[in-house]
């Protein structure tokens, strides 16, 4: 093993048997043994290493392996082929609950879970108010792990794995039950652990939260590592993949008749969102919309500090009436980032022609994320005329770290009075 390395994956492979039949009790298992099966190779070949103190992000679609390759690492499961090599103790929150007796106290399953990663008793009893407190489940703690809810298994599981001095932290999508207070404690927990040297491997459908913490990425795809690199490029290449399948998807499925997305809001724009809605009461009407850069071009990506444009061509068949157009922005967790109309610009409607394009130029202080928008033409009185809602998703992009949050807010940084120089990144 390289020195400065604490795992080393070198060409692992891994299958499973897939039966036609499932045996529910052993007699079928027995009499039906020789049921038929395929199998499936989940893993092919698989090679990388992680360096002491690194976090590393395992990133994909369900089913690319990405759990498996984990549960490998924590010797859960054994490769059929290759080897894995692991320096120092390794602490692990694969499933939830794991090692958990739902019949003894929370209290009792600290002692049983810590000394599963080789804690003596006695260290147990010194850090178990520190667990306890972490976790914020005081007046719980003493009651059996069965009556808990799936999110205090999650806060009685991670505080358990933080405190057993491990070299190495292994996390597959657990954190994603807990509520969110919790899930910042906790990644803020991650961050300091990193600090300190720990090695992190996370698996997470929250890219977000990969980019956040992670300084390297692997995208698994059908069980081989498609991109490997910094997880703000891996995750914007692997992001782009999964839009252009959807999309592909959707078309297929409207033009087959059995999708369940509206079909008028495909028709709006080809980079329509997976559960857009279109809501029309009248005979003034959207004829498309679309997102374009400051090249005009028709995208769903613009960079950080690259401005934009929503236009929204519509149609009217009574032309002359005094209408409003209005868009809200979301972030992927819905917070509403942004909302404007033409009202709410100079307080006036406008009047309708039979056919016509309104614009709305943003200048743009978006952060790296997914957003998602909604259009609505309404009345003098605010009542909607048309609307589609989450009809866009679009991405705003960043190769440089050293902004994080919603908006980019102008600032400059002085020391002793003396002006700090932004540094300059390039694209691409």
């Amino acid at each position: 093993m390289n020195g400065n390395n604490v795992i080393e994956v070198n060409h692992i492979n891994k299958s499973f048997r897939v039966y036609q039949d499932k045996s529910h009790q052993l007699k079928d298992a027995v009499i039906f043994r020789n049921s038929k099966y395929e199998i499936r190779n989940v893993i092919k070949d698989i090679s990388f290493s992680v360096k002491k103190g690194e976090a590393v992000g395992l990133i994909g679609k369900n089913g690319c392996g990405k759990s498996t390759t984990l549960k490998m690492l924590t010797k859960i499961l054994k490769p059929d082929s290759g080897n894995i090599s692991i320096k120092g103790r390794v602490s692990s929150l694969i499933e939830l609950g794991a090692g958990f007796h739902p019949d003894m106290s929370g209290r009792e399953n600290i002692y049983i879970n810590a000394s599963i990663f080789g804690i003596k008793e006695k260290e147990i009893t010194r850090r178990m108010d520190s667990i306890i407190q972490f976790s914020e489940l005081e007046e719980y703690i003493d009651n059996p792990v069965r009556t808990y809810s799936s999110g205090m298994y999650t806060r009685l599981a991670f505080s358990v794995a933080i405190n057993v001095d491990a070299d190495i932290l292994l996390i597959d999508e657990i954190l994603a039950v807990g509520d969110a207070s919790f899930q910042a404690k906790c990644f803020n927990k991650l961050r300091e652990m990193k600090e300190e040297g720990v090695t992190i491997v996370l698996v997470s459908h929250s890219l977000q939260q990969v980019e956040q913490i992670c300084n390297r990425a692997l995208w698994i795809d059908k069980g081989l590592i498609r991109m490997e690199g910094s997880p703000r490029k891996v995750c914007n290449e692997y992001l782009n993949e999964m839009d252009q399948q959807r999309r592909k998807r959707m078309k297929q499925e409207i033009t087959g008749g059995n999708s369940k997305a509206d079909t008028s809001c495909y028709e709006l724009t080809e980079f329509c969102g997976p559960d857009a809605q279109r809501e029309r009461t009248s005979n003034i009407y959207f004829t498309g919309i679309r997102l374009e850069n400051e090249n005009g071009e028709e995208c769903c990506e613009v960079g950080v500090n690259e401005n934009f444009s929503f236009v929204m061509d519509y149609k009217d068949e009574k032309p002359g009436r005094k209408v409003n157009f209005r868009l809200r922005i979301f972030r992927e967790d819905w917070i509403m980032c942004y909302e404007t109309s033409l009202t709410l610009e100079n307080n006036k409607t406008i009047v309708t022609r039979s056919t016509g394009e309104v614009r709305c130029f943003i200048e743009n202080a978006l952060l790296t994320c997914k957003y998602i928008v909604d259009f609505e033409i309404t009345d003098d009185s605010g009542d909607y005329l048309d609307r589609a809602l989450r009809l866009i998703e679009f991405r705003i992009t960043n190769d440089c770290d050293h902004e994080n949050g919603v908006v980019h807010m102008k600032h400059q940084w002085m020391v002793d009075g003396e002006q700090i120089k932004k540094t300059t990144f390039s694209r691409g």
